[in-house]
């Protein structure tokens, strides 16, 4: 999809070893509590018309450094984009690679119609806020709120 001297940005287009393994890496640094995700959790997400794994790459088909999740969906007023799930291997951050993975994920979005990408970050994560307000995301007056369903798969 895109690069630059430092990072490769490419779509998930299939589940193998080499993503399942880096998917264990990364969404361990993201999350203490969240359960292994597996391949077939993978291939759905690979799979969907609505979501899009995005991977960082090190140049000339290097390690997968770092990965984004992009849900592109139609509601009765737009389209709609949501990014979710963005983690840079910890050996590689503030070198650019979640900024560049966030600017891909809105061209991205952007070709597919979105007329907004929206996300959230615990506060806690000062880095990535500033991140995301350095690409153009503003803060909304907005409250979200969460039901969490008894089961989850």
């Amino acid at each position: 999809m895109a690069h630059h001297e430092q990072v490769r940005i490419e779509r998930a287009l299939r589940v193998e070893s080499e993503l399942l393994d880096a998917m264990h890496r990364l969404l361990s640094q993201l999350s203490t509590s969240a359960p292994p995700v597996t391949a077939d959790h993978l291939r759905e997400i690979v799979e969907s018309r609505t979501t899009t794994l995005l991977l960082a790459r090190e140049p000339l088909g290097g390690a997968i450094i770092g990965a984004l999740t992009l849900a592109v969906f139609r509601i009765p007023t737009g389209v709609r984009a949501w990014i979710e799930d963005v983690v840079v291997d910890e050996s590689v951050r503030g070198r650019g690679v979640g900024e560049f993975l966030t600017r891909e994920a809105i061209r991205y979005a952007g070709e597919r119609g979105a007329r907004t990408v929206d996300l959230t970050s615990r506060p806690s994560r000062e880095a990535a806020n500033r991140l995301y307000q350095r690409v153009g995301f503003v803060e909304r007056e907005t409250r979200v709120y969460r039901y969490a369903a008894a089961s989850s798969s």
